[in-house]
Protein backbone atom coordinates (compact mmCIF):
# COMPACT_ATOMS: atom_id res chain seq x y z
CA UNK A 1 0.00 0.00 0.00
CA UNK A 2 1.35 3.73 -0.75
CA UNK A 3 1.39 5.70 2.15
CA UNK A 4 -0.56 9.35 1.77
CA UNK A 5 1.97 11.98 2.22
CA UNK A 6 0.49 13.26 5.21
CA UNK A 7 0.96 10.00 6.65
CA UNK A 8 4.24 9.48 5.97
CA UNK A 9 5.90 10.64 9.42
CA UNK A 10 5.39 10.73 12.87
CA UNK A 11 7.84 10.88 14.94
CA UNK A 12 8.45 10.45 17.55
CA UNK A 13 10.80 9.58 18.79
CA UNK A 14 9.36 9.36 15.00
CA UNK A 15 8.91 9.36 15.33
CA UNK A 16 9.59 8.02 18.57
CA UNK A 17 9.04 9.18 17.58
CA UNK A 18 9.07 9.24 17.52
CA UNK A 19 9.17 10.07 19.05
CA UNK A 20 8.85 9.16 15.94
CA UNK A 21 8.70 11.07 13.58
CA UNK A 22 10.13 10.04 13.49
CA UNK A 23 8.51 10.36 12.94
CA UNK A 24 9.02 6.65 11.39
CA UNK A 25 8.49 9.62 12.02
CA UNK A 26 8.67 9.07 12.89
CA UNK A 27 9.73 11.03 10.14
CA UNK A 28 10.72 14.15 2.29
CA UNK A 29 6.86 14.29 2.52
CA UNK A 30 4.66 16.00 4.58
CA UNK A 31 4.18 14.59 8.39
CA UNK A 32 1.04 12.55 10.25
CA UNK A 33 -0.20 14.62 12.30
CA UNK A 34 -1.30 17.60 10.17
CA UNK A 35 -5.69 16.92 11.20
CA UNK A 36 -7.73 16.81 13.75
CA UNK A 37 -6.14 18.80 16.30
CA UNK A 38 -6.94 22.41 16.94
CA UNK A 39 -4.24 25.12 17.74
CA UNK A 40 -5.31 24.60 21.52
CA UNK A 41 -3.35 21.87 23.21
CA UNK A 42 -6.24 19.49 24.76
CA UNK A 43 -6.37 18.08 28.14
CA UNK A 44 -4.00 15.02 27.97
CA UNK A 45 -4.08 14.14 32.12
CA UNK A 46 -4.64 10.51 32.66
CA UNK A 47 -6.51 9.29 35.41
CA UNK A 48 -4.56 8.58 38.83
CA UNK A 49 -5.43 4.74 38.52
CA UNK A 50 -4.46 4.14 35.15
CA UNK A 51 -1.42 6.81 34.44
CA UNK A 52 1.98 4.98 34.72
CA UNK A 53 4.29 6.31 37.53
CA UNK A 54 6.99 7.75 34.89
CA UNK A 55 10.22 10.63 35.24
CA UNK A 56 12.45 12.24 32.95
CA UNK A 57 14.85 10.07 34.79
CA UNK A 58 13.33 7.13 33.43
CA UNK A 59 14.56 8.56 29.75
CA UNK A 60 17.80 9.81 30.85
CA UNK A 61 19.27 6.99 28.76
CA UNK A 62 18.80 9.17 25.37
CA UNK A 63 20.94 11.99 26.04
CA UNK A 64 23.04 11.73 23.47
CA UNK A 65 23.44 11.76 19.34
CA UNK A 66 21.50 8.85 17.45
CA UNK A 67 21.51 7.94 13.80
CA UNK A 68 19.72 5.39 11.92
CA UNK A 69 18.44 4.79 8.47
CA UNK A 70 15.14 4.49 6.71
CA UNK A 71 15.56 3.26 2.98
CA UNK A 72 17.74 5.52 1.45
CA UNK A 73 17.26 7.99 3.93
CA UNK A 74 19.62 9.17 6.99
CA UNK A 75 17.69 9.88 10.52
CA UNK A 76 19.57 11.51 13.27
CA UNK A 77 18.45 12.74 16.32
CA UNK A 78 19.87 14.43 19.14
CA UNK A 79 18.78 14.11 23.33
CA UNK A 80 19.91 16.58 25.46
CA UNK A 81 19.73 15.25 29.17
CA UNK A 82 16.37 16.23 31.61
CA UNK A 83 16.29 19.06 33.30
CA UNK A 84 13.75 21.86 34.53
CA UNK A 85 10.98 19.41 33.71
CA UNK A 86 11.85 18.56 29.96
CA UNK A 87 14.28 16.55 27.64
CA UNK A 88 14.69 18.56 24.88
CA UNK A 89 15.58 16.80 21.58
CA UNK A 90 15.93 17.12 17.77
CA UNK A 91 15.70 15.42 14.38
CA UNK A 92 17.08 15.36 10.82
CA UNK A 93 16.21 13.69 7.75
CA UNK A 94 18.68 13.50 4.96
CA UNK A 95 18.45 11.77 1.53
CA UNK A 96 21.80 12.56 -1.06
CA UNK A 97 22.51 15.34 1.20
CA UNK A 98 19.39 17.23 1.13
CA UNK A 99 17.62 18.00 4.08
CA UNK A 100 13.77 17.08 3.93
CA UNK A 101 12.31 17.65 7.50
CA UNK A 102 13.62 18.90 10.69
CA UNK A 103 11.68 18.23 13.87
CA UNK A 104 12.01 19.37 17.33
CA UNK A 105 10.46 17.18 20.53
CA UNK A 106 10.05 17.27 23.19
CA UNK A 107 9.51 15.10 26.80
CA UNK A 108 8.03 16.52 29.30
CA UNK A 109 7.21 15.96 32.81
CA UNK A 110 3.52 16.26 34.04
CA UNK A 111 1.35 15.75 37.09
CA UNK A 112 0.47 12.14 35.79
CA UNK A 113 3.13 11.29 34.27
CA UNK A 114 5.67 11.96 31.14
CA UNK A 115 4.35 13.43 27.97
CA UNK A 116 5.78 13.63 24.48
CA UNK A 117 4.86 16.56 22.15
CA UNK A 118 6.86 17.26 18.81
CA UNK A 119 6.24 19.48 16.10
CA UNK A 120 7.90 19.12 11.92
CA UNK A 121 9.52 22.38 10.53
CA UNK A 122 10.79 22.76 6.58
CA UNK A 123 14.17 24.24 6.64
CA UNK A 124 13.11 27.24 6.69
CA UNK A 125 11.56 26.31 10.06
CA UNK A 126 7.74 26.79 8.97
CA UNK A 127 6.37 24.51 10.78
CA UNK A 128 4.22 21.50 8.78
CA UNK A 129 1.75 21.12 11.60
CA UNK A 130 -0.51 23.70 10.54
CA UNK A 131 -3.09 22.57 13.48
CA UNK A 132 -0.32 23.27 16.02
CA UNK A 133 1.51 20.53 18.18
CA UNK A 134 0.91 16.84 18.36
CA UNK A 135 0.93 15.35 21.86
CA UNK A 136 1.06 11.46 22.72
CA UNK A 137 1.48 10.66 26.46
CA UNK A 138 2.55 7.97 28.07
CA UNK A 139 0.38 4.54 28.59
CA UNK A 140 2.50 2.22 29.22
CA UNK A 141 6.56 1.88 30.03
CA UNK A 142 8.88 -0.71 31.79
CA UNK A 143 13.13 -0.60 31.78
CA UNK A 144 13.02 -2.02 28.35
CA UNK A 145 10.04 0.05 25.98
CA UNK A 146 7.99 2.87 26.55
CA UNK A 147 4.92 3.52 24.46
CA UNK A 148 3.06 6.89 24.02
CA UNK A 149 -0.45 6.99 23.05
CA UNK A 150 -2.31 10.24 20.94
CA UNK A 151 -5.79 10.74 22.62
CA UNK A 152 -6.78 12.45 20.24
CA UNK A 153 -6.41 11.07 16.52
CA UNK A 154 -4.06 8.31 14.98
CA UNK A 155 -1.73 10.36 12.98
CA UNK A 156 0.02 8.66 14.71
CA UNK A 157 -1.70 6.41 17.16
CA UNK A 158 1.01 4.77 19.23
CA UNK A 159 5.18 5.95 19.10
CA UNK A 160 6.95 3.10 20.70
CA UNK A 161 10.59 2.67 22.27
CA UNK A 162 11.88 -0.16 22.49
CA UNK A 163 15.96 -0.34 23.99
CA UNK A 164 17.99 -3.27 22.86
CA UNK A 165 20.71 -2.16 25.09
CA UNK A 166 23.45 1.00 25.81
CA UNK A 167 24.00 1.85 22.17
CA UNK A 168 20.82 0.75 20.40
CA UNK A 169 16.78 1.70 20.40
CA UNK A 170 14.29 1.03 17.97
CA UNK A 171 11.55 3.81 17.53
CA UNK A 172 8.23 2.47 15.71
CA UNK A 173 5.57 4.93 14.91
CA UNK A 174 2.13 3.37 14.30
CA UNK A 175 -0.45 5.51 11.83
CA UNK A 176 -4.11 5.12 11.95
CA UNK A 177 -5.73 7.07 9.18
CA UNK A 178 -9.59 7.62 9.50
CA UNK A 179 -10.22 4.91 6.46
CA UNK A 180 -7.67 2.54 5.63
CA UNK A 181 -5.12 0.14 7.15
CA UNK A 182 -2.93 0.89 9.92
CA UNK A 183 0.90 1.39 8.50
CA UNK A 184 4.00 1.00 11.23
CA UNK A 185 6.80 2.63 10.48
CA UNK A 186 10.36 1.60 12.14
CA UNK A 187 13.86 2.89 12.67
CA UNK A 188 16.93 1.25 14.69
CA UNK A 189 19.02 3.96 16.19
CA UNK A 190 22.80 3.43 16.98
CA UNK A 191 24.34 5.91 19.48
CA UNK A 192 26.77 8.19 17.98
CA UNK A 193 30.34 8.71 19.65
CA UNK A 194 31.66 12.10 20.17
CA UNK A 195 33.60 13.05 17.58
CA UNK A 196 37.20 12.99 18.60
CA UNK A 197 38.93 15.96 19.68
CA UNK A 198 41.57 17.43 16.78
CA UNK A 199 45.20 17.16 17.60
CA UNK A 200 47.09 20.49 18.70
CA UNK A 201 49.71 20.92 17.15
CA UNK A 202 51.66 22.82 19.72
CA UNK A 203 51.68 26.22 17.91
CA UNK A 204 49.17 27.96 20.15
CA UNK A 205 47.93 30.31 17.76
CA UNK A 206 51.79 31.60 17.13
CA UNK A 207 52.70 32.93 14.02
Amino acid sequence: MILKPQTVFLTFFCALILFAGFSTSAWGQPPAGTGGQSGAVPSTNLPAETAPKSALSDFAWLEGRWQGEWGPRIAEQEWMAPKGGTMLGTFRLVENDKTLVIELFVLLEKPNGVELRLRHFTTELLPWEKAGTTVLVLASHDPMSATFENPVNGQPKHAVITRIDGDTYVSRSEIVPEKGDTQSIEITYHRQKPAAPQPNDGSGGRR
